[in-house]
């Protein structure tokens, strides 16, 4: 079994165990199932960002949910989502028009909005993560966001206390280049600056191996996980995330 043969942090054979999961997790097969598939579709590095934007901005739910509403919403921006983002007349989007759950067409010309006022100022949104840390990009994207729409969206996380789950997941697609499956189109901002895209299965799993010992699925928690993540690679602490993603599979198979 197992979760009978996991070794908890701090472990001696706990960085082992948790480089092995990564080599047999962070294959191109990840990709099959995962929503990083819509990103890995485009060359274009604008087309990357806002791919990444919004189908992190879906992944929530069932995974198979989310592959099928990536698809849809993909299909309707056509081959240059940038160009559409830029371009699209926003009022023939119908607010109420579903695409994943909570997120309707309304989200769309929200951050639509927010991409234009981006672009306008920046050549990539990586200007915006270029000072400080992940938490300030993100604070800066979601103020850019809520300046072009006069109000802010529950859709774009609040860096203060929220463990900001799906954005994190973005970043690591932009910033890590593993060629396998993060893309890592952004060269300014490094990998030992991520921070664990953290939802309730890694959270579960990371206190089954003692990686952390809070309840919550908070920022602190996210922080508290990733420093310890960064004891076993400094350069590239986020990598575990498929070691995390790799455990929970195959004690699901149990």
């Amino acid at each position: 079994m197992l979760k009978s043969s996991l070794h908890p942090y701090p472990h001696p054979l706990f960085k082992q165990q948790m480089d092995e999961l990564v080599a047999r997790y962070n294959t191109p097969k990840f990709s099959i199932a995962d929503p990083v598939q819509f990103v890995q579709r485009y060359s274009d590095k604008r087309d990357i960002e806002i791919v990444a934007l919004l189908i992190a901005t879906i992944a929530w739910g069932r995974r198979e949910m989310i592959l099928k509403s990536s698809e849809r919403l993909l299909s309707m921006m056509g081959k240059s989502p940038y160009d559409y983002a830029m371009t699209a007349r926003l009022d023939k989007i119908e607010p109420t028009m579903p695409i994943h759950r909570t997120f309707f067409g309304r989200d769309l010309i929200y951050i639509c909005k927010g991409l234009r006022h981006i672009y306008d100022e920046n050549d990539s949104m990586e200007s915006l993560f270029m000072e400080g840390d992940m938490w300030q990009g993100i604070g800066r994207l979601r103020q850019a966001m809520h300046d072009a729409n006069q109000g802010y969206s529950k859709h774009i996380a609040c860096p203060d206390k929220s463990a900001c789950k799906r954005l994190h997941l973005a970043l690591r697609w932009l910033v890590r280049n593993d060629g396998i499956v993060d893309l890592g189109v952004w060269k300014k901002v490094k990998p030992s600056q991520l921070i664990i895209p953290l939802d309730v299965h890694v959270g579960d799993i990371a206190r089954m191996l003692n990686i952390t010992t809070r309840k919550g699925n908070d920022k602190t928690t996210a922080l508290n996980i990733t420093e310890v993540l960064r004891t076993l690679d400094s350069n590239d602490p986020i990598k575990y995330d498929f070691a995390l993603f790799g455990a929970g599979i195959e004690l699901s198979k149990e």
